[in-house]
């Protein structure tokens, strides 16, 4: 798409209609001659052809002039300026509920955790997912781990040294507290948002993925003051439900409240939340994310351009050069 270098000079396009309509208003000359029939033999009708193209060739000079003047230029696609990467933080629940294998990613029974892991895998290295999902790869992204159940933990501070974060995200298994199962979502995004307030980049984000709502009591966090906090700092946070396949849960208020739950923290931080039921829904929710980011990070500047000054100009030249022949012949007149 063609831009401009001076486009304050388009504004000039005001003044050529103006321009065009006193050229056309000005009084034709006159000869005082005794006699008229040396001209009575001119064929009629030439003189009116010549002034309509004659304001055609003034104004498409006038307009090509001011084109050029501000000074139109196409973008050498080869040459795109690398972006500037963002930093992501995956927040991964690793509760004990975490491991019930009821989450079916394609043909294969998984647990809840090892659906998540692989879908962190194909968010960082790209590559094919359930229903034919494809995720490109990253490469200029600070990328880093966060895993909570009672309490949060940094697994891997931001890198770009993917391998060793999966690496260590492959390592880590659902746990308990005191034998029971215990999720703290509100400490673990305040925790991920202090992670990201260090990063160089200006673009953060969370990717949070959990199976289930807070039921730590204070003074640990709400998850709508963690939200609260994340969305004044500017970071959105995305929550992916990474649920049970089954449709009617036991604990159906549980479910409702865990899902109203991770859509309050997606709308008060500024993200968006999805329901991941199997692998398909996980590698769609994890595809719609990565393209949004993409979309929003990519880069329209470029080191080089095509200028189109000089070919503007050239047809400016061209249609004045053309109207001054045709008058000096055909369209000659006297006086």
């Amino acid at each position: 798409m063609p831009t401009f270098a001076n486009p304050a000079f388009l504004l000039l396009l005001v003044l050529v209609p103006p321009t065009l309509w006193l050229w056309m208003r000005r009084p034709p000359a006159a000869l005082r001659f005794s006699a008229t029939q040396i001209v009575a033999s001119l064929p009629p009708g030439r003189s009116r052809r010549a002034r309509l193209w004659g304001i055609v060739l003034r104004g498409a000079g006038l307009l090509f002039l001011v084109v050029a003047l501000a000074g139109p230029r196409w973008p050498d696609n080869s040459s795109r300026l690398p972006t500037e990467g963002i930093a992501i933080a995956m927040v991964v629940d690793v509760s004990a509920s975490m491991n019930e294998r009821d989450f079916f990613w394609d043909e294969k029974l998984l647990s809840r955790l090892d659906a998540v892991k692989r879908i962190f895998r194909m968010f960082v290295f790209g590559g094919a997912g359930p229903g034919g999902v494809r995720i490109e790869p990253r490469h200029n992204d600070l990328i880093g781990l966060v895993t909570f159940a009672a309490h949060p933990d940094t697994v891997c501070p931001l890198t770009l040294d993917y391998a060793s974060l999966l690496q260590l995200l492959d390592s880590e298994e659902a746990r308990t507290v005191a034998g029971e199962a215990t999720t703290n979502p509100g400490d673990a995004i305040a925790w991920t948002v202090a992670m990201l307030q260090k990063a160089p980049t200006r673009h953060k984000i969370v990717i949070f993925l959990t199976d289930g709502e807070s039921n730590v009591p204070p003074p640990a966090l709400t998850p709508r003051q963690a939200a609260q906090l994340a969305g004044n700092l500017g970071i959105p946070v995305y929550a992916i439900e990474a649920g049970s396949e089954s449709e009617n849960p036991p604990d159906k208020d549980a479910a409702a409240k865990a899902q109203n739950s991770l859509e309050e923290i997606a709308r008060i931080s500024g993200g968006n939340h999805f329901q991941a039921r199997d692998g398909r829904a996980l590698a769609e929710a994890i595809a719609a994310i990565d393209k949004l980011e993409r979309d929003r990070i990519e880069s329209f500047q470029y080191r080089r351009y095509h200028e189109g000054f000089a070919v503007f100009a050239a047809l400016a030249l061209v249609s004045w050069l053309t109207l001054h022949t045709l008058e000096a012949t055909r369209w000659r007149r006297l006086p």
